[in-house]
């Protein structure tokens, strides 16, 4: 039997598009952002990701792990085997992981705080938020 969590953690729970992979993670997000990476877009087929940042510990995989992609030589990225559902972003060594937001049950319960490859944007993509604008990735705060 799982313990309750207290009152004031939060939990929410996600998965890829088959149901294959589910996780749930507990307690507040360190950011969220959008991305507009080159890599992001060609990894999702879209002009730019929504990603959740979570500590590593605050994230358990309730059914099946995703599998694991390197795409580039400090990163890797996790996807459903079964469906492709894109689900994470992880640096090599860090304590934290990005989930693409639109997994989560509740997507609209996670809010972009920011832009970042903002210079690698889709130029006809439009953008009417008031939210700062970086070029590359600011470092997270652990």
């Amino acid at each position: 039997m799982q313990p309750k969590p207290q009152e004031n953690e939060t939990m929410q729970e996600g998965g890829c598009l088959c149901g294959a992979i589910r996780y749930r993670v507990k307690g507040s997000s360190l950011s969220s952002e959008y991305c507009h990476c080159g890599m992001c877009r060609r990894a999702s087929g879209a002009p730019v990701v929504v990603w959740v940042d979570y500590l590593v510990t605050q994230v358990t995989w309730l059914k099946k792990e995703p599998a694991l992609y390197r795409s580039s030589a400090q990163a890797q990225r996790g996807f459903c085997p079964h469906c492709g559902s894109a689900l994470l972003f992880l640096f090599d060594g860090a304590k934290y992981l990005s989930l693409t937001t639109g997994t989560l049950d509740n997507p609209g319960s996670s809010v972009p705080g920011k832009h970042i490859y903002y210079a690698d944007r889709v130029p006809w993509f439009d953008i009417a938020d008031s939210l700062p604008r970086h070029a590359a990735s600011p470092p997270k705060k652990e």
